[in-house]
């Protein structure tokens, strides 16, 4: 089962090599603990991103494993150095097959 959710990331257009760059990563998901019950008394299923994955020119430069805990909508802000012009990947993976990619380019000079 795929779902399909709304993600934004944010990255420099552009940055001198060498320079650490700031990454901002948020995707719209309830994150649902399945803990909660519904006001009928229904347990309402975990429904969780469990992985956040970004590759900056199919190398992986950041990872976080997300727990129930974690809140609707997780935003996520790291560094990274820009070492060359290219492409971040970012992925999103949770319960039940849920999946959601979202690049963004980069030019480093």
């Amino acid at each position: 089962m795929s779902k399909t959710s709304r993600t934004q990331v944010t990255v420099p257009a552009s940055a001198k090599k060498g320079a650490v760059i700031e990454i901002r990563a948020i995707v719209q998901h309830d994150m649902e603990s399945g803990f909660r019950y519904t006001e009928s008394g229904k347990l309402i299923p975990r429904d969780l991103i469990r992985v956040f994955t970004c590759s900056y020119n199919n190398v992986e430069v950041f990872k976080a494993d997300f727990y129930p805990g974690i809140g609707a909508n997780p935003l996520i802000i790291f560094t990274t150095i820009a070492t060359e012009s290219g492409t971040l990947e970012f992925k999103w993976v949770g319960d039940g097959g849920y999946e959601a990619v979202n690049q963004a380019s980069i030019t480093v000079s």
